[in-house]
């Protein structure tokens, strides 16, 4: 079993800031420290039949230069593809395009994985909700993945996970990430009451209160 809140507190959570063709770009990185291998790591994010277990169905070409489609979420293009140690792609949903690069990086006996989201944040939807609105959905997966490896022939339960955020277990994981995506965007100079606000407004919304 899992413990939410040790999962969720020991994630680490920062955002930055990186200059792209058109400007300059947020980025938000999100990482956790797994207990297994770099090997059985990389093959949790990147084989189909793995990670429709922790994440979502995934078809297309997965290798670089190949496309992708996330059923019911993303599509894109694999630019760069360095087995094992990670890869980068087009992250491309509701007709906006930005950029995720994922590392597996092996620590002591276990393996990290970092998810650095790169996009050029329209100012109405960041000022509204912050880097919550995409991090807590990453977080999200992070927790997915640890479940899975912890027990990789489990089969998740769609109608367990569609009222998960119902539940005092889903409110108290998606409160405290809401909450710690609002410290990191308070950490990158955004005014404390404002990151306050945007987290607050985050998590209303992955409740359905909002």
């Amino acid at each position: 079993m899992i413990d939410n809140d040790k999962h969720v507190s020991s994630v680490r959570r920062e955002l930055g800031n990186r200059p792209v063709e058109d400007g300059e770009a947020i980025v938000g990185t999100i990482s956790q420290l797994y207990p297994t291998d770099v090997a059985d790591l990389w093959d949790a994010v990147t084989n189909p039949e793995r990670i429709v277990r922790w994440f979502a169905p995934v078809a297309g070409e997965f290798k670089e230069g190949g496309s992708y489609q996330i059923t019911g979420n993303a599509s894109g293009t694999i630019s760069n593809c360095d087995k094992p140690r990670g890869y980068d792609l087009t992250w491309e949903f509701g007709g906006q395009t930005s950029w995720v690069e994922v590392r597996l990086i092996p620590e002591g006996d276990g393996t990290r994985f970092q998810l650095e989201h790169i996009a050029q944040v329209p100012g109405e939807f960041w000022e509204q909700f912050g880097p919550g609105a995409t991090g807590v959905g990453w977080d999200l997966a992070l927790l997915g993945l640890a479940r899975h490896l912890a027990d990789p022939a489990a089969v998740p339960d769609p109608d367990v996970i569609a009222t998960w955020h119902e539940t005092a277990e889903g409110q108290a994981f998606l409160r405290a990430s809401a909450d710690g995506w609002g410290a990191a965007a308070a950490g990158h100079g955004v005014e404390p009451e404002l990151a306050k606000a945007q987290a607050e407004r985050t998590y209303k919304f992955y409740t359905g209160q909002e």
